[in-house]
């Protein structure tokens, strides 16, 4: 199971790479691995905005859709659209080339309640 250091999670299986007042956000190995093969993600508009643990999209996979929650309040800055042709490569590269939006911060303070790699590996091991 591929948990990086450098990334925070969620209890929801959210990962998320900071990067100054922006974050990048995706799903992690082990939740790609939960739902199987993902063959379709529904992402927002650049420009909308998200709200902590409201939903943002929807992932649909093989064995389940699901919803994905951001964890954190921002303003959408960037989608991955390369996802509208291959939506596997979640599957093959979930903190890589398998991001899923960049976020402008709002509330900072917010990354203060995220799970480090320690906190993240409890919950899933």
């Amino acid at each position: 199971m591929n948990v990086p250091a450098d990334l925070k999670y969620t209890k929801e299986h959210e990962w998320l790479k900071i990067e100054g007042n922006t974050a990048t956000i995706g799903i992690t190995d082990w939740a790609q691995g939960e739902l199987g093969d993902v063959v379709f993600v529904e992402l927002p508009e650049v420009g909308s905005d998200v709200e902590l643990m409201e939903s943002f999209g929807t992932i649909e996979a093989v064995k389940a859709v699901s919803e994905i929650y951001s964890p954190v309040n921002g303003k959408v800055t960037e989608i991955n659209a390369a996802l509208d042709d291959d939506p596997m490569v979640i599957n093959r590269d979930p903190y890589g080339e398998g991001w899923m939006i960049k976020v402008e911060l709002s509330d900072a303070a917010q990354l203060e309640q995220l799970l480090d790699v320690d906190g993240y590996k409890g919950l899933i091991m």
